[in-house]
C-alpha cells in the first residue's frame, strides 16, 4: 500500500460542539479530537461515484455520510450500504458493507483505525481500495488483498479490472 503523510488538526471539543459546527469540509471526529479527511483527487472521486453505483442493487448507498459509531465517533465512510434507508440524518446503526478509498496524503496507521472502528460497530463487509496500486482489500482485524469484492446475495462482484481498467 502507499500512504504517505497526512497533517490533522487537532482541536478537543465535545461531540455536540461538533455536531453544531457547520464545517467548510466536514472533518471526522474520534474522542474529542477533529479529524481532517485527506482530500481525495480525481481518480478517488471517480472510484467513490462507481463503487456507489454498483452497489446500488444491495440497498441505500450513501457517500461520504456522517455515521455515529458511538456518542464521541463520527465518520464519513467514502461508501456506505445498509439493505434499507437508515433512521434519521445521523445514521447509528453500521453499514451492511463499509468502504474506504485510499488518497494520495492517507497515512496507514489513520485508514486501520478507520477501519478496526468500523468492525468492532459491526459493519460486515468493510472494503478498502488501494488506488495508487489499483488493489482491493477485505478488513476483518486486518487487510487481505483479493482480486474482486463480493456480495452474491445481490449478485454484485466488483472487480480490480472494472474499477481500474
Amino acid at each position: 500500500m502507499i500512504f504517505c503523510s497526512q497533517m490533522a488538526s487537532k482541536a478537543l471539543i465535545t461531540p455536540e460542539q461538533y455536531l453544531a459546527t457547520s464545517w467548510e469540509r466536514e472533518p471526522e471526529y474520534v474522542h474529542g479530537e477533529i479529524v481532517e479527511k485527506p482530500l481525495p483527487n480525481k481518480k478517488h472521486g471517480h472510484l467513490q461515484s462507481l463503487i456507489g453505483a454498483l452497489l446500488m442493487p444491495a440497498g441505500y448507498v450513501g457517500s461520504e455520510i456522517r455515521v455515529g459509531l458511538a456518542h464521541d465517533v463520527f465518520r464519513l465512510p467514502d461508501v456506505a450500504v445498509w439493505k434499507r434507508e437508515p433512521e434519521g440524518e445521523l445514521p447509528t446503526e453500521p453499514p451492511f458493507v463499509a468502504v474506504e478509498i485510499s488518497s494520495p496524503d492517507s497515512r496507514a496507521g489513520a485508514v486501520l483505525q478507520k477501519l478496526e472502528q468500523y468492525r468492532v460497530w459491526g459493519a460486515q463487509n468493510i472494503w478498502f481500495v488501494e488506488s495508487q496500486l489499483a488493489k482491493l482489500y477485505v478488513f476483518d482485524g486486518g487487510l487481505k488483498e483479493v482480486p474482486q469484492f463480493e456480495l452474491p446475495e445481490f449478485n454484485i462482484t466488483i472487480t480490480a479490472e472494472r474499477l481500474f481498467g
